[in-house]
């Protein structure tokens, strides 16, 4: 029978990195002159692209120096990748899920760059369970809302985008795979907060995402393909 391949966000998604990010993004965006706190990437801006960030602060609070912009970003991932080494944490339940689902196809999508991607899997211990297979925004020079880096992976895999699930916790990967006509499951972990997009699949938490791919699993893959046997 047929297996779908699942196509995992990264940060917020595998790996509790967010928080992480979202103080090094004020720390590096203060010292710029871009007025940003934690909770503004952990609301507005959760899973956005640092640049496009960085633009849109420069829309409302003014532009900056191109050269002192690329400093603060190389200060600024290389803060971030010292404290990923050391400090990062699974999301509860992502490891048990990589288990439980350890018979399909999967891979990494993430709008993050591939060394960032590498060293957050490595110090978490999931590096395992992918590989190679990590698929970041800047490889591919696409990002998440955009629905091309799904895409370049699935097709990268082998599979068509109606064969994939998505599964991510930012509200840009999830429209980013629900674009791509992919199935997708959101990570809600705030669902007072934030509501999961039509379309898309919502769970609160890691722990109950190998039920429902299984259940999807039966549903959509191998029924369909029982039903193109027996036409046969």
């Amino acid at each position: 029978m047929p297996l779908p391949l699942l196509l995992f966000d990264c940060d917020g998604t595998l790996v509790d990195s967010e928080p992480l990010l979202a103080e090094e993004m004020a720390r590096g965006l203060n010292t710029v002159g871009l007025p940003f706190a934690s909770s503004d990437y952990l609301g507005e801006f959760r899973g956005t692209r640092f640049r496009r960030i960085v633009a849109e602060l420069q829309t409302r609070y003014g532009k900056v120096d191109t050269d002192r912009l690329n400093r603060m970003e190389q200060t600024m991932r290389a803060n971030l990748a010292d404290r990923l080494a050391n400090e990062l944490t699974t999301i509860p339940g992502a490891r048990e899920s990589l288990d439980a689902l350890s018979r399909y196809p999967s891979a990494v999508v993430s709008n993050g760059p591939e060394t960032k991607i590498r060293t957050a899997l490595n110090a978490t211990g999931l590096s395992h369970y992918f590989a190679h297979r990590l698929f970041s925004g800047y490889t591919a020079n696409c990002w998440k809302p955009e629905p091309c880096l799904h895409l370049h992976a699935a097709s990268i895999m082998g599979f068509a985008a109606k064969d994939c699930i998505a599964i991510d916790d930012a509200l840009v990967g999830v429209q980013a795979a629900l674009q791509a006509g992919m199935t997708v499951i959101h990570l809600n972990r705030f669902p007072d907060a934030e509501a999961t997009p039509e379309g898309a699949i919502m769970i609160s938490n890691m722990y109950q995402l190998p039920a429902v791919v299984e259940q999807l699993t039966h549903e959509r893959w191998q029924a369909a393909m029982l039903h193109h046997s027996t036409e046969k």
